[in-house]
């Protein structure tokens, strides 16, 4: 990057993903202390895990995993790209700040606080746009390989898998960490930095 040259994250995300969501949070934060422009996309957790050995409840979670990203596809095919995220925004908010455990509701109340037609809660059940949605799935997930989860982020057109945070930084702390993060993506040879997570995620 030139220093007139503006930042850009690629965003892939997964609404049911706690992780996901304090990661967008945090871009959020960037977007108010850096001039990066971020671009959103859909990725699925319940394609991730296509013929994988789970745990039964986990296994459950991800086959009723399908239906609020098809939704998000289906109205970015209708409505255009600017209703990912604010779709993602609306059903975020209900499922991680909200505490709502029903996908159905989820969905039905997102559309309508984005001004969205109802009937668009119909592409939940069906596979209609389903191919859209793997290739949406597919252009992240082949930026970092198949061992990874939510989110995908490409920061100026490198992707990792995260970063995975735990709380969201606000500010300038935002701004630093986005420093280090584009730092390190910067450098052609770096792949992986990682360690265990000791706390759950925390979204205040």
């Amino acid at each position: 990057m030139t220093e007139t040259a503006k930042n850009r994250a690629d965003f892939w995300f997964d609404p049911l993903c706690p992780f996901a969501w304090i990661t967008s949070r945090w871009i959020g934060e960037v977007e108010g202390v850096r001039d990066i422009d971020t671009v959103w996309h859909v990725m699925s957790l319940a394609v991730l895990n296509e013929g994988r050995e789970l745990d039964p409840d986990y296994r459950k979670s991800m086959d009723n995993a399908w239906g609020m990203v098809r939704v998000i596809i289906a109205a970015q095919q209708e409505h255009g790209d600017a209703v990912v995220k604010e779709l993602y925004d609306a059903m975020g908010i209900l499922i991680h700040e909200g505490g709502e455990k029903d996908r159905s509701v989820v969905i039905t109340k997102a559309l309508a606080d984005c001004g969205l037609p109802a009937t668009l809660a119909a592409a939940a059940d069906t596979d209609a746009y389903d191919e859209r949605l793997r290739a949406s799935h597919e252009e992240g997930i082949s930026l970092v390989g198949q061992d990874v989860g939510t989110p995908v982020v490409a920061f100026n057109g490198t992707a990792f898998f995260g970063p995975v945070l735990t709380r969201i930084p606000r500010g300038e702390e935002a701004g630093r960490l986005w420093d280090a993060t584009t730092a390190i993506a910067a450098y052609p040879h770096f792949f992986e930095l990682k360690r265990s997570r000791t706390e759950r995620p925390d979204f205040d």
